[in-house]
């Protein structure tokens, strides 16, 4: 999706593309069912941790470190080898996601460098700020052709005046394109994906949609896998319309999976099983 020029509000344009208002309407009941469990009520800071947990297990997982629940909940070392530190990337990133809301909306690219200097956890020069010229890129799960750093910095501008704008799009649409803006643009040297996904956390929560942030969109598109999720990123890419759909229902469907993720968690607590 190029995000300068054309319409004064993109994201409410592909709001309107077929299939889209079903995706949003369908995600919006997932939604308010887990928030109208008795559960929720009294015990949603404990959703929300576990929604936080698995949802880090579900990004980590995407880029390359498929561990089971319980080693994730395990582990207190993550710095052993390249899976682990991944891992450690994805959960770091969870925690922060909630310290940069109210940071988002003013200072879009400030919030994203951030998220890279957590993920990454190094001082190195390249950390924390988009790639320069010349500079490789580590994604271990897209390989299409990078744009140029000129690009790059260009889209990133214009999608941070869009989101700096406000638009009158669906939470999941504005999220959906923010998720695969990032994939398409890959913007810093490493953790691209993580911080993709952590970017659509944010904007799920700060949107109002999640505000609990128990709808870890992250356990679905793990469970989704990863053949589905650079299907449908392909259609992202495209820029047609269908494509276009097809990425925001397939997020869509990754909500509503984090969703079933967090009912199954509010029923083992109801139960007195968790």
């Amino acid at each position: 999706m190029s995000t300068t020029g054309g319409t004064a509000d993109p994201f409410a344009a592909l709001g309107a593309l077929p299939g889209v208002a079903e995706s949003v309407e369908s995600v919006r009941k997932a939604v308010d069912r887990v928030y109208g469990h008795r559960i929720m009520r009294r015990r949603s800071n404990e959703i929300t941790s576990e929604a936080a947990l698995r949802g880090a297990r579900g990004s980590a997982a995407l880029s390359g470190a498929d561990w089971a629940l319980e080693e994730v909940r395990r582990r207190t070392d993550f710095s052993g080898d390249d899976e682990a530190r991944v891992v450690g990337a994805a959960l770091r990133l969870t925690a922060e996601a909630g310290q940069l809301l109210s940071i988002w909306r003013q200072s879009p690219l400030r919030v994203l460098a951030r998220l890279h200097l957590v993920a990454a956890a190094d001082k190195a020069e390249q950390v924390g700020r988009p790639r320069r010229p010349g500079e490789p890129v580590d994604e271990p799960l897209i390989e299409q052709p990078l744009p140029d750093a000129a690009e790059v910095s260009g889209r990133l501008e214009g999608l941070a005046e869009l989101i700096i704008a406000g638009s009158s799009a669906p939470a999941l649409v504005t999220a959906a394109v923010v998720h695969g803006e990032l994939l398409a643009l890959r913007p810093f040297v490493s953790h691209n994906g993580l911080v993709a996904r952590a970017a659509e956390r944010i904007v799920l929560v700060g949107s109002g949609l999640d505000p609990k942030s128990v709808c870890p969109a992250e356990v679905g598109h793990a469970e989704l896998g990863r053949t589905a999720y650079r299907e449908a990123f392909d259609g992202y890419l495209s820029g047609t319309a269908e494509g276009m759909a097809a990425w925001i229902a397939h997020c869509g469907r990754a909500v509503e999976l984090g969703v079933r993720e967090s009912t199954a968690v509010c029923e083992a607590l109801q139960r007195g099983a968790a």
